[in-house]
């Protein structure tokens, strides 16, 4: 169950971002009784895929997409094509895919490993195929590489409540450092986002940095190339951005 792995004392000493992640998902009762498998894979919440009464391309392929033209505040800005621009729901799997897990994958006596940031896939013009998994096929394992300083990391979530609500944005990161000096960062993104969106463009322009807050300001930027706001989400522009550069001032203790 998420309660369970959320306070396993080897989560909250060696993998504090997913802890954080999974006490910010739903509900106390919620966490109680969801998998993480289930998690991993729940569908979007965007109200239009909800509605059996409106048209979705993820629900009904060929129908349209009712967001782009529609109430879009809570929509994706990155990954997003003409026939989808929902937002992927996991606060677990930003955590995940920010320490590069990867999923095992079994059907019959058949098992194959999967990159957690390949698992999902963009919309393009077959929305309503969200991720590898096969008929037949069930997740047995949620493999995290042993990164000594995945300790130092962390999951910030904005919304517009604390509790029981689904991400403005929000973001991973895993930091490693020596002294004042960036060695190397994990950062990936939730509520902006198609998929769980992974920034490993952004390492190379921290690596080597010091912690500053200028730093973590200019590297952000790098977050948004290719964004596509919608007409009520263009905030989420800056907002990620401020999301990113706040996580990293916690993490670099200069918060």
């Amino acid at each position: 169950r998420m309660t369970d792995v959320a306070d396993h004392p080897d989560v909250t000493s060696n993998y504090p971002v997913i802890s954080e992640a999974l006490l910010l998902s739903a509900s106390p009762q919620i966490r109680n009784m969801a998998s993480i498998g289930g998690n991993l894979l729940q569908r979007t919440r965007c109200g239009y895929f909800r509605d059996v009464h409106t048209a979705c391309n993820k629900r009904e392929p060929g129908t349209g997409c009712s967001a782009i033209h529609g109430e879009n505040r809570m929509h994706a800005i990155l990954g997003t094509s003409s026939s989808c621009v929902a937002t992927h729901p996991s606060d677990l799997a930003v955590a995940l895919v920010a320490l590069d897990a990867s999923l095992r994958l079994q059907s019959g006596a058949k098992e194959r490993l999967v990159k957690l940031d390949d698992f999902y896939l963009l919309p393009g013009d077959t929305p309503n195929r969200e991720n590898q998994l096969q008929p037949g096929e069930l997740i047995t394992e949620v493999r995290v590489p042993s990164l000594p300083w995945a300790r130092k990391s962390t999951y910030l979530k904005i919304r517009d409540r604390e509790s029981y609500e689904f991400a403005l944005t929000s973001a991973a990161l895993a930091l490693d450092i020596d002294g004042d000096t960036i060695r190397d960062v994990r950062i990936a993104l939730g509520g902006v986002g198609t998929k769980p969106w992974n920034l490993p463009e952004v390492r190379p322009a921290l690596a080597g940095q010091p912690l500053k807050e200028e730093t973590f300001t200019t590297a952000a930027k790098l977050a948004v190339n290719g964004a596509k706001p919608l007409s009520q989400n263009g905030f989420k522009v800056e907002l990620v951005q401020r999301t990113i550069v706040r996580a990293l001032m916690k993490l670099g203790d200069l918060a």
